[in-house]
């Protein structure tokens, strides 16, 4: 028999999200920060930051119910919504700052608890840091023995810390004072204590929403429960603190509110309720903490991101209890008692949440716009609009409240995701990226189908008929270098014979190819067809292949000397001519044993016959010279005339066609009985010739390969090319 894999499909609504969402937001900022907010902003501002920090974790909400009702949640809360939508990069980044917040958090929590337990005891006899290390270590020793005991002793901490609140609402309504409620609606600022600073330290209030969502992995239903409890405890706990804000500004003066007694205490009917809602809350909330931090990490761990953090990924028990993250957690919330105080500890929690926050409402802002058909969430109250509204919302926010401290985070961001990305890891999960690019493929497509062709548009969109995958890599080098990531490369294959019998061979030579093209790094799409007639195969090619604007415009071949293949050769260029393709052939001499092209010393000639060839040949050598192996060619046009030619004027026409071009280029003009001969004696040295040609719509003699082979056997790479048209140099 198997072991029950988690504790997790024990706890439904009220007591897997419910009460540790409520536990955590109506904790230490309430009790013992909250008479501060309302002091320095007055009830009015007090009620804005109340509003804008709320509006934050309810857009949030929205798009964590779309997502976690989209997809089964397992154990990671964030981390696992995230990484499941927009990747492991992303994923890995909200996972380490999620999981810093969360052990930080215990660090606040920890010395919310010690504030409170010195005001209800002054003679203690320890210090202050060591109470907060006994606390903490104590809510370790809880939380180390499982979770299912904790969560069972929260619903004892929320009896407790509601009466506790009752017990203010009684006193405070004694006291109303409409007099203080006027002095206390406006508000009065101080250095330091303006309106972000003092959202700053409220926020921390609200990011209990977490809490639930951090336990997805022990939820019954957790698509059902997480959104249920997640709106459940924000409308609860708004209309609580609203009501705590108002009774603050009503009963307590200015003074009282900014000094440093513990007003709500103070202002309760029972001071003891009080001092134990304070106790319960913040005890409960270290420990809803060291609950959740750990199961982020192990989350991630499992998912093998970061070999390092493998350790961490095993679980104890029959219930797998993170025990060794909880250790991990531990050490970094006692780090943060040796090292920090509480209002030094809430902004840095804050930026933390608050980048963790913009990306949920970013996953689900991606997952809506891509259309991708697999996001179906039962939650559908929501809409990309506000999602995006949420992630720039909180980007605002962080630079309003510390643009450094901003800053600052998002570089690490930045850092995590790039040796995340670096680290190229291969995922058993889905991501948007794929859908994302689809979706923007989709919608450029069908713009680029309504926009009339315009030659200033025109780029080399290149089918290289290269044969087998590593048959012909020259090939694909020059339809690289021809396009210069400005077009498509589509590298394609003709298998002969019969289609129903040679279907797996297609399959496996198109798996082949895309090996191929992994391994040379080329940014290119394979094509595959199986026919018996190669003509025909090239043909289907050229129509089929591609999409919309983006079908090939030109066909790319190597040279052949096999008589046997004449014919074949001249139907072929014949078909691309009557299909109003452009063709480029290349002669390739230059190789070094595995068949890649040795780019010689010497410039890129352009053999100059006429404008229409020309004007391709030109931009061709231009994008050539693009790529780094040619950057230090010069590119060269060679201009054969008549010997009684005005040389002059020939030169002067050229010039301004090249200055109409905007390409830079050397222009030599050469009077010439033989205009072979004087492209011959000028090229040298030569690393590549383009030289036009024009393809015979028949070549029933063969008389095209011995007619073309004169200039194929000048010195150097050749390429003969001949353009279908629709290229301008002067557009």
């Amino acid at each position: 028999m198997s072991a029950k894999p988690q504790t997790a499909a024990r706890f439904g609504t009220f007591g897997g999200v419910f009460t540790p969402s409520l536990l955590t937001i109506l904790g230490v900022i309430m009790f013992l920060r909250f008479n501060t907010v309302v002091g320095y902003a007055g009830l009015g501002a007090a009620l804005a930051i109340l509003a804008g920090a709320k509006a934050i974790t309810l857009i949030t909400g929205l798009s964590i119910a779309s997502i976690a009702t989209n997809m089964r949640v397992k154990g990671g809360g964030a981390y696992y919504l995230i990484s499941r939508s927009l990747g492991p990069e992303f994923g890995g980044v909200i996972a380490v700052f999620f999981f810093v917040a969360q052990a930080v958090a215990v660090t606040l929590y920890v010395f919310g608890f010690t504030e409170a337990l010195f005001s209800a005891f002054p003679g203690i006899g320890l210090s202050f840091r060591a109470v907060a290390t006994l606390t903490n270590v104590v809510a370790f020793a809880c939380v180390y023995v499982g979770a299912g005991w904790t969560i069972r002793l929260q619903y004892f901490i929320l009896a407790v810390l509601l009466l506790s609140v009752l017990s203010f609402f009684a006193g405070a309504g004694l006291a109303f004072s409409p007099a203080v409620l006027r002095a206390n609606l406006a508000p009065a600022w101080a250095p330091g204590h303006t309106f972000f600073p003092v959202f700053a330290l409220f926020f921390p209030a609200v990011t209990g929403i977490m809490a639930g969502v951090n336990m997805s992995g022990d939820l019954k239903e957790p698509s059902r429960a997480i959104p249920n409890g997640t709106f459940a405890a924000i409308g609860f706990s708004a209309a609580l603190y609203a009501a705590i804000a108002f009774l603050l500004a009503a009963s307590v003066p200015r003074a009282e509110l900014l000094g440093d007694g513990f007003v709500l205490k103070d202002r309760a009917l029972s001071g003891a309720l009080i001092y134990a809602g304070v106790i319960a809350a913040t005890l409960s909330s270290a420990l809803g903490s060291l609950m959740g931090a750990p199961r982020i990490l192990q989350a991630f761990a499992r998912d093998d991101v970061f070999r390092g953090l493998k350790w961490f990924a095993r679980g104890s028990g029959a219930s797998g209890e993170p025990r060794r993250a909880i250790a991990l957690t531990f050490l970094i919330a006692q780090t943060g008692v040796f090292a920090g105080d509480l209002n030094a500890i809430a902004p840095i929690i804050t930026m933390f949440f608050l980048m963790t926050y913009g990306t949920v409402n970013l996953a689900c802002f991606y997952e809506s716009i891509t259309h991708n058909p697999s996001f179906r969430p039962t939650f559908r109250r929501h809409h990309w609009s506000l999602a995006l509204l949420g992630a720039l919302g909180c980007l605002g926010v962080m630079f309003l409240i510390n643009a450094l401290w901003a800053a600052a985070s998002i570089a690490l961001a930045g850092l995590l995701y790039f040796l995340i990305a670096r680290a190229e890891i291969l995922v058993k999960w889905g991501d948007l990226d794929s859908g994302l690019a689809y979706q923007r493929a989709r919608n450029a497509l069908l713009r680029l189908e309504g926009e009339r062709y315009h030659p200033k548009n025109w780029r080399p969109s290149i089918l290289a008929l290269s044969g087998g995958a590593y048959n012909r890599l020259h090939l694909a080098e020059y339809a690289a270098w021809l396009t210069a990531d400005n077009g498509i490369v589509s590298i394609g294959q003709i298998i002969r014979g019969d289609f129903a019998d040679l279907l797996d061979r297609q399959r496996e030579a198109e798996i082949l190819l895309r090996k191929f093209i992994r391994e040379e790094e080329l940014d290119a799409f394979p094509a595959v067809v199986v026919d018996d007639n190669v003509q025909a195969a090239v043909q289907a090619l050229l129509q089929c292949h591609g999409l919309g604007g983006l079908r090939p415009n030109t066909l790319l071949l190597g040279w052949s000397q096999d008589p046997e293949k004449t014919g074949v050769f001249a139907g072929i260029l014949g078909i691309a001519k009557r299909m109003r393709r452009s063709i480029v052939v290349v002669a390739n001499k230059q190789k070094d044993k595995e068949g890649r092209t040795v780019v010689s010393d010497g410039a890129i000639n352009v053999w100059w016959s006429k404008e229409s060839n020309g004007a391709l040949m030109l931009l061709l050598a231009h994008l050539l010279k693009k790529n780094s192996e040619w950057r230090n060619r010069p590119i060269r046009i060679l201009r054969p005339v008549p010997p009684k030619a005005d040389v002059h004027n020939v030169a002067r026409e050229m010039q301004d066609l090249l200055a109409g071009a905007r390409i830079e280029a050397d222009l030599v003009v050469m009077p010439a009985e033989s205009p072979i001969e004087a492209v011959r004696k000028a090229m040298q040295p030569s690393a590549v010739l383009f030289a036009g040609f024009e393809p015979p719509d028949e070549d029933p003699a063969g008389a095209l390969i011995p007619f073309l082979q004169e200039t194929v056997d000048l010195p150097g790479d050749v390429a003969l090319v001949y353009n279908a048209g629709d290229v301008s140099l002067q557009a």
